[in-house]
């Protein structure tokens, strides 16, 4: 059998068996992409001495670019929410949008706060806030956790520094810049498609709210918040810095090859913007939590983020491995005519996704799958990471973590939860692809 068809079986196999393992079994990821990564080597004849070669270059060179990044996003995100900064940046969408259009609140709430902060975590930090909302505007929690839900979704999928989008941006060698650009553009229509169907399809149920805190009580119960500019400030700088570099480094050269375009691409650096991002995030805490924060708070982001960091370097490995095979040549022989394009990281990350669950572990894999091809496909890098999110919410649903979270904070019934949030995330998904597929038409 030719070589490079017998790698294409493989890694369908591969792919199979990393389903199988995590989604059924539930053996850590870790764990299966190394050793699906090993295995595959072996069964298309690549030498033992290669493979590990392939194995530890993948591994180091993915933590290599990114390592930083996830952590410092993660201590982020603690940040943010210790501190009530979290809680902050939703009361100012509130009061743009109007508590008569708190739905839409909570998905705006959700589209920003999922960014630095994972969507399971997000959720549980918003919900005491959609509950009151829902009770104090008699809307049934449907229409509030759908909305909050496809709104965190959005961005957790395709924004950095969210780990699975900055993890694909690092595979496949993404403009970080162009993946935050185009993963904001896609995620805004996308969280907006959640929110109709909630307010069309969730408000066909009456889900009470039960027994919950009240918006006024919920807002005194933290005290002294931080003020808007200094919540939204951690959050933003490092945005609007990569986006700066990403200026910076066009060939045209804007801001000059001199003192200015030399300091603006170096100060933008995704790694250097999130450190200064956690700086900035520092300045939010109380004077006598400090001590505590920087050992307790910080040390639970690594903690956090060691299992993001394992997950991401192993898909880097078996990556690699697969730039090694003869899945390259064959692909560049046969699939570069495909006409399926851009769809192509969408339908792989979607299968993968709603047979498997994890989103992030969707978007690594599908990311490792895909490096190898772009170039022979033709597609744009960044494209392909936002296309790799937008299927990796496509769908969630019991064999998901967050389904049962947005279900059981919300008080939905299993049945309903499929109705209303499942069938959201599989609109969200196509949405957001749609959105992809025009971009792709212009750049």
């Amino acid at each position: 059998m030719n070589a490079g068809l017998w790698s294409v079986i493989m890694l369908v196999i591969m792919v199979g068996f990393i389903i199988y393992f995590t989604g059924k079994l539930k053996i850590n990821a870790f764990f299966v992409l190394l050793g699906v990564a090993l295995v595959y080597g072996v069964l298309i004849g690549m030498p033992l001495g290669d493979i590990v070669a392939a194995i530890k270059g993948g591994f180091g060179g993915t933590l290599s670019s990114i390592g930083i990044v996830i952590i410092a996003g993660t201590i982020m995100g603690i940040i943010l929410e210790k501190t009530g900064a979290a809680l902050v940046m939703t009361r100012v969408i509130l009061e743009l949008v109007g508590r008569e259009r708190s739905p839409l609140a909570m998905n705006m709430a959700g589209l920003v706060v999922s960014i630095p902060v994972f969507c399971d975590s997000g959720f549980v930090i918003l919900n005491p806030l959609n509950r009151a909302l829902a009770k104090e505007s008699a809307k049934s929690m449907a229409i509030m956790a759908v909305a909050l839900a496809t709104g965190l979704y959005a961005t957790h999928t395709m924004v950095p520094p969210t780990p699975g989008p900055i993890a694909a941006a690092g595979a496949v060698g993404a403009n970080l810049g162009l993946v935050i650009l185009y993963g904001l553009i896609a995620s805004i229509p996308a969280a907006l498609a959640g929110y109709l169907w909630a307010v069309k399809v969730a408000a066909k149920y009456d889900i009470p709210v039960g027994e919950t805190e009240s918006y006024s009580d919920l807002i005194a119960k933290y005290g002294k918040l931080p003020t808007p500019f200094a919540s939204f400030l951690p959050l933003a700088l490092p945005i609007v810095l990569i986006l700066l570099k990403s200026v910076a480094d066009l060939k045209s050269k804007p801001f000059g090859d001199e003192f200015a375009g030399s300091f603006i691409s170096n100060i933008g650096d995704p790694v250097l913007a999130l450190l200064i991002g956690v700086v900035c995030a520092l300045f939010l805490i109380p004077g006598k939590d400090i001590l505590e924060a920087l050992d307790g708070w910080m040390g639970r982001g690594i903690k956090d983020a060691a299992i993001i960091l394992a997950i991401t370097g192993a898909g880097g490995c078996f990556g690699r491995v697969l730039q090694g095979s003869p899945l390259v040549d064959f692909i560049k022989l046969n699939l570069s005519t495909a006409s399926l394009g851009i769809f192509l990281p969408f339908i792989i990350s979607a299968a993968i996704k709603t047979a498997q669950g994890s989103s992030t572990v969707a978007i690594i894999t599908t990311s490792a799958i895909m490096a190898p091809m772009l170039a022979q496909l033709g597609i744009n890098p960044a494209l392909c990471v936002i296309a790799v999110g937008a299927g990796a919410m496509v769908v969630s649903h019991a064999n998901d973590s967050y389904f049962w979270v947005v279900s059981q904070f919300s008080n939905l019934p299993v049945n309903i939860a499929y109705r209303v949030y499942t069938t959201a995330t599989a609109v969200e998904g196509a949405a957001a692809m749609i959105v992809v597929y025009v971009l792709s038409l212009i750049v």
